[in-house]
Formats: C-alpha cells, structure tokens, sequence
C-alpha cells in the first residue's frame, strides 16, 4: 500500500477514536464510529483475496448496522428527552439499543458470530488493529452510558461472553479464530464489571491489548496462522517459542503473569459485591479458555523433535519485522504483576 495513503488511514483511524472519545454528544460520537469504520476497511482489503473480501464485507455489514441502530437509539432518546447529550438516557427503549448497538460492535455475545469470521480473513497486523484499536471507541461509549444500562442486562452479556468465548475456541485449529474467541471472552470480563468498577474494565482492557499486541505480533513474527505451524516454530526462534508459550498462558491468567492482575481484581470485586455465583461463573469460564491456551503450548513446547509433525520446518530466515514493539509488549505482557498496587493507584 502507498505510504501516503497509509498514512492518512491510519490518522483517520486515531481521528475517528478520539473523536468518539471527546463527545457527549450522539451524534459527534455516531460520526466518530462511522469515521473508524470507513478507514479500516481499505486496510482489511488490501490483500486482493476472496477471504479479505469477504471479511471486510461481513465487517462493515455488521459495522454499519451498529451504527444505523445508534443513530436511530438517539434520535428517539433525543425525541423524547429533547437533548442528545449522553448523561441524559431516560428512555428505557432507546438504552438497550444502543446497548445491543454497541455490543455488535465490540463482538459480545450474542452479537459476536462475524467475528471470528472476519478476523480468519484478515492478515495478523490488521486483525491486531481489529482486536485492540476498534474496540475502544465503543467500549468508551458504553463506560460513559453504564449507568444508564440494565444490571441484569450488562451481567447477562459479561457472562455470556465469557462462555462463548470459552466454548468457541476449544475445536479450533486456525490461530486467528483462536484469538478472536480470546477476544470475545476478555470483552465478557470488562462488561461484567463495569457497572461496580468502571477502574477495572479500563485496567482489563489495558492488559488485553497488550497481552492481545504480544500475541499476534508473535505470530506475525513466526508467520504462523494454524495450531499445526507452531509445533515447527522452535526451529527458528527458540526464545520466542518460550515467551510466546507464557504469553499464552498469561492470556489465560495465570499467575505469576501479569493476565492474572485483571481476573483477580475483578473477582474479588464481584465477591465484595455479593455476587459469589456470578464469580464462580466467570472462575469456571476462565478454566475453559485456559484449556485452548494449554494446547497451543503444548503444540509450541512439547512436541519438538524427536516427536514427527507433518508440518516442514522453517527456514531460520532474517525477518525485516521491528522487534522493539514485540519486547514491549511480551515485558509488560509477562511481568507487571509485581507493580499492581502502582497500577492500582494510577488507574483510579
């Protein structure tokens, strides 16, 4: 792709975020979403291939339908209230809406069916964009308005996210779907505690995006897209399979990685709340998606040679790829466990 043209998608992408993140106003917010929509979608198409066709079809589909359901939510809460401010959300109609609106657009369940699809269709970097980057502006959205929304509703969508993505990615052998399931389960996590600790859904999107950004830039790295591939990955960087294996697991949330931070927290939080249930709810769907991250690293640790994979070994080629932003985001990744009281402190 031209760098010039690049270059001014890539800017309309941060506009269109931080356009949403500035307004209290419907409609600024409404254009803010459309502006993020229409500039990822010449990135998911570049590569001139039925699949990244067909993902980006799908994807601003659904995009376009989350939009069109906002913007008629807030005409008719307009309408009644008179105002389009974002504080004022009295009608009951037009907040689950909007609600349902932008859970379709953050993948939650059970408006999360086009996205393990689309993300299958994409390249690693512009699915990583996909998984991190168009997740904020609606996540802002819906951290503004949480008051506004149904309890029972938002405790519905966090559990059922959870399980899905759990459920989701146990009989899958593309990495993409894997990670898309991942994302569909840690969107489950940020919604059920919203409405106690908004502190802790930020600080769970934070550890999301960068366990998410060590993940696919891993695979980027390795050029790896199926379970199959990791198995031959040690060959090339025996470093990277062991740091790719602990990222894994600490997208899982394990301790003593820093993934564990964000599960914890949020557990406690919901016991203190009087919600032990719920609590073990998400305990046990945490357990299921550990389950899928176990297997990729058992296929990355525990089948090396003399074990036969079908798979061919790669060459131990020299990648043009930077590895500064990889090590970043596999530090921080692993090892900000230690620091959760100063993350704490910051973050509310």
């Amino acid at each position: 792709m031209n760098p010039y043209v690049l270059a001014t998608l890539l800017s309309s992408l941060g506009l269109g975020t931080t356009l949403t993140f500035a307004s209290s106003h419907w409609l600024l917010a409404w254009m803010g979403l459309e502006i993020n929509t229409l500039a990822i979608v010449p990135l998911m198409a570049q590569h001139h291939h039925p699949r990244a066709v067909e993902a980006t079809t799908k994807y601003f589909l659904t995009q376009a339908t989350a939009a069109a359901v906002i913007l008629f939510a807030s005409t008719t809460n307009a309408w009644t209230t008179g105002e389009w401010d974002m504080a004022n959300m009295s009608n009951p109609i037009a907040t689950a809406m909007i609600l349902a609106a932008l859970a379709l657009k953050i993948g939650l369940a059970p408006m999360h069916f086009w996205m393990p699809e689309v993300l299958q269709g994409l390249d690693l970097l512009t699915g990583l964009i996909l998984s991190t980057w168009q997740k904020l502006a609606p996540l802002a959205l819906i951290i503004q308005t949480a008051q506004a929304f149904d309890p029972l509703l938002l405790t519905a969508l966090g559990l059922m996210s959870t399980l899905v993505g759990g459920w989701g990615g146990l009989n899958q052998t593309q990495l993409r779907k894997i990670l898309a399931y991942s994302s569909i389960a840690h969107m489950g996590w940020m919604i059920i505690v919203l409405q106690y600790a908004p502190h802790l859904t930020l600080l769970a999107l934070l550890t999301y995006i960068m366990m998410t950004s060590a993940a696919f830039l891993t695979l980027k790295l390795s050029s790896a897209t199926k379970v199959g591939t990791l198995a031959t990955v040690w060959s090339k960087s025996p470093i990277l399979t062991a740091t790719a294996a602990l990222v894994l697991l600490s997208l899982g949330g394990l301790p003593p990685l820093t993934g564990f931070m964000p599960k914890w927290l949020i557990l406690q939080e919901l016991a203190k709340q009087g919600l032990p249930l719920t609590a073990t709810v998400m305990a046990l769907a945490a357990l299921i998606s550990l389950y899928f991250y176990l297997r990729l690293c058992y296929t990355m640790t525990l089948t090396i040679s003399p074990n036969t994979v079908t798979s061919s070994t790669p060459w131990r080629t020299q990648t043009t790829q930077a590895s500064i932003p990889l090590a970043l985001s596999t530090v921080m990744a692993l090892g900000l466990l230690p620091i959760t009281p100063t993350i704490m402190m910051l973050v509310t």
